[in-house]
């Protein structure tokens, strides 16, 4: 059964485990919390290229437009960048911000690299993607980590329907939550770029 991040529940965890899939040009895993981190230092250390780190918040409420008391048309996540980055300094911030993001159930976040355009995104309900152009690259990639190819693999969206549907709560840490990130990585030049309908 799949590990679960603390901030994601599921209606039916039996029917998830560790796996991944390729559909061109699409890796799609799912990954147990307790390895996300290592899975995307394992990417970051295959591209010796200048790389960025990508967040993705969901918009406060406040900022969004109500169409009555506690009613909005739709709703928004907010998007910030680190450019520029070294492989160090890409595993640096991923160590700093690890354990927000990888607990919390609603931030999105991963690296990309400027050259190769290969993305990696640590998403909601533990679905890993990685997005390239070069597949061998990536040979055996995860099964280092022990996650075997599964067709078909079945992620958490797949199991949801009206009646059974997941949750993603925030979760705080030490008194911080991933609200808290922009500023913990003010040092390292992060910007906010926009904000997107979800």
């Amino acid at each position: 059964m799949l590990k679960l991040k603390a901030g994601c529940t599921v209606p039916f965890p039996e029917k998830l485990s560790e796996g991944y899939t390729y559909d061109e040009p699409w890796f799609q895993a799912n990954v147990d919390a307790d390895k996300i981190e290592r899975v995307i230092a394992h990417f970051i250390s295959l591209h010796n290229e200048p790389l960025f780190f990508i967040l993705e918040l969901p918009t406060n409420f406040k900022y969004e437009t109500e169409t009555a008391p506690g009613e909005v048309e739709c709703l928004h996540k907010d998007i910030y960048y680190i450019d520029g980055c070294t492989q160090e300094t890409a595993l640096a911030i991923l160590e700093k911000a690890a354990e927000l993001l990888i607990n919390d159930g609603m931030a999105e976040f991963g690296f990309g690299c400027h050259a190769s355009k290969d993305e990696i995104m640590a998403g909601k309900y533990n679905v890993v993607d990685i997005y390239t152009h070069d597949k061998d690259l990536y040979d055996g990639f995860f099964e280092t980590h022990g996650i075997e190819r599964t067709e078909p693999l079945v992620t958490a969206w797949q199991t949801f329907s009206e009646e059974h549907y997941g949750e993603c709560s925030r979760i705080d840490t030490d008194g911080k939550s991933v609200y808290d990130i922009p500023e913990m990585l003010k040092d390292r030049g992060i910007y906010f770029a926009e904000r997107r309908e979800r």
